[in-house]
Formats: structure tokens, sequence, C-alpha cells
């Protein structure tokens, strides 16, 4: 039996299970003793359905479907009772490194895609400053007037102000990076590429003035998680957007709903990097501190972003050996 027949053999079982899971999530007083019977039968149906599908279809969209819909109609059936810190503890550590240990090779893919504009831009601008006119939005070429001065105004900055706006900045194109995933994703790549553009030509700018080594300390310390967190948000707009365009076996309404719930977990996943990089380019970048001490900073922020990675990994492992 190949993944095809056995959704088309089991589609109307995980569809009575997914509504009636939905109208007792939504109606608990409705739960009566033939809803109970119904729905554990049904249950155990998927859970079996779930079993076979991760043995021969492992790598498929019907496994991720069953394995969502197990777990929402397991946690109904117990009323799992978790604390509010416990949820978001193990959405942290669990829900989201799974996220995106499934997903590294669009994350991946929005990484190229920022790397191709910001080096086009690199090159475009690097012989001839005058060309980042062509390349930078107007306001931000207007607004690099001496570039040799760079870092004269180091502890003269509202620092709070500064963090609060920066975040909400990056908050804004990660949110439009992966809310671009609807357009197929077209507009994902285009927000990816536009803002590689963007550190390309600033970095060929100061490059072309010496002042490479200065100007990279005021980006790193932040730059490395904000990247890692706009990569994330633009790899699950590039996800959507690629489901939507191949849909596979189910339907683009069906690829819209169930990876736009992946996507967004994503998205969410990504607001504390950006609270972090918030804080580190509002606080830190803009300190009278030497460029060394904000180079050191980069690199913890690169081990911490490693370890929650590895670490995450490593808990995911032990719990998928413990549950086999």
């Amino acid at each position: 039996m190949n993944s095809k027949q056995f959704v088309r053999l089991h589609r109307e079982n995980w569809q009575q299970l997914e509504q009636l899971t939905t109208t007792l999530h939504k109606r608990k007083s409705a739960l009566t003793g033939r809803h109970i019977d119904q729905f554990y039968r049904l249950y155990q149906k998927a859970a079996q359905n779930l079993s076979y599908s991760q043995t021969y279809f492992p790598n498929e969209d019907v496994t991720s479907y069953l394995n969502g819909l197990v777990a929402k109609s397991h946690n109904l059936l117990y009323k799992d009772q978790v604390s509010s810190m416990k949820q978001v503890r193990h959405f942290f550590s669990t829900t989201f490194i799974r996220l995106f240990l499934e997903q590294w090779k669009f994350i991946i893919i929005a990484m190229i895609l920022f790397t191709v504009g910001a080096l086009g831009s690199f090159f475009a601008v690097m012989n001839e400053p005058l060309h980042m006119y062509s390349v930078l939005p107007g306001d931000i070429a207007q607004s690099i007037v001496e570039p040799e001065k760079i870092g004269e105004n180091d502890g003269k900055v509202d620092s709070a102000t500064m963090s609060a706006s920066i975040m909400t900045n990056n908050i804004q194109v990660a949110f439009l990076a992966f809310a671009s995933g609807i357009t197929f994703g077209l507009l994902t790549v285009y927000v990816l590429i536009y803002n590689g553009i963007i550190v390309g030509a600033l970095a060929a700018l100061f490059w072309h003035y010496g002042k490479s080594y200065e100007f990279w300390a005021y980006i790193v310390p932040h730059g490395m998680v904000e990247l890692t967190a706009i990569f994330i948000a633009g790899g699950a707009g590039l996800l959507m957007g690629y489901k939507l365009f191949v849909p596979g076996e189910f339907s683009r309404g069906y690829q819209l709903k169930v990876h736009a719930k992946r996507s967004v977990q994503l998205l969410l996943g990504t607001l504390p990097l950006f609270i972090i990089a918030g804080i580190i380019e509002g606080f830190i970048t803009p300190a009278a501190i030497s460029l060394e001490a904000k180079y050191i900073v980069a690199f913890l922020t690169v081990i911490g972003l490693i370890l929650y990675i590895v670490i995450g990994k490593l808990l995911l492992s032990n719990k998928s050996s413990k549950g086999g």
C-alpha cells in the first residue's frame, strides 16, 4: 500500500476525529457517553495509523498530519494539566527545536538568499562608493555622511529607546518574511535578498574607507542572533510558499492550514532572539567599550546559539529513545 492509498482508506476517520476534537474542545459540556466512546475509538485507530505511517511513510506529510492529530486528541482525552510556564519551557526546549531541525533546509535557503543579496551589493559598492545611492534606500544612504567617524557617538545615545525601536523594526522584517510565504514565497525571497543587499552595501562602504574592523564590531554582537532569527522566519515563509506551490497529494487549502501553523510556531520561537538582539543592539553596540569587547559578545552569542541547538537536539533524542 502506498501513501495515497493509505490516505484514501483512512481519511474519513481522521476527519471525523478532527471534527469531534474541535467540537469537544469548544463545548466541554457536550462530552456525553456516546461522544466518549466514538472519540476513543477514532483516537485508537488514528494512533495505530500513526504507528504504521511512521514506519512506512516517515518523511511524508501524512505522518506530520497524524502526529499533530493524535497529539491534539491525546491532550483532550487525558486532560493533561500543564502549567503555563511548563508549556512555554516545553515549546522552546522541544517544539521549536524539533521544527527547527525538521525545516533546516529552508532556513539554509533563506541564509543563501540573504548572502546572494549581500555579495552582489558588496561588489557593486566596493570599488565605487557612489553606487550606494543606487543600491541603498535613500534614507539609509543619506544617513551615512562620514563613514570614517564610526563609533564617535558611543555612549551618547538613548539606549532604551534605541533598543525598543530596533526590536520593533526587526520583528516587523521577520513577520514580513514569514507572512510573505502566502505569495508562494516570492515576496519572502525579495525580503531576504533586499535585506542582504543593505548589509552588503554598508559593509562595502566601510571597507572602502578602511573601517571594516570597526563596522563589523558594531554589527556582529547583535547580528549573529538577529540574522539567525530572520533566517528562521524567512525559512518559515519559504516552507509555507513551497507547500502552496507544490502541494503534493493534499489540497493547497490543507497545506496552508497545516504549514501555516508550523510556520507560526517557528516565528514565535524567534521572538526571544529578537529581544536579545534588540537589547544587545541598544545597550552594548553603542556602549563606550572596546571593539574587542564587542567581538567577544558576538562570540558568546554564537556559542549560546550552538549550545541551545545541540542541547535541544540531545533532549529530543533522549525523549524519542524513551518513547520508543
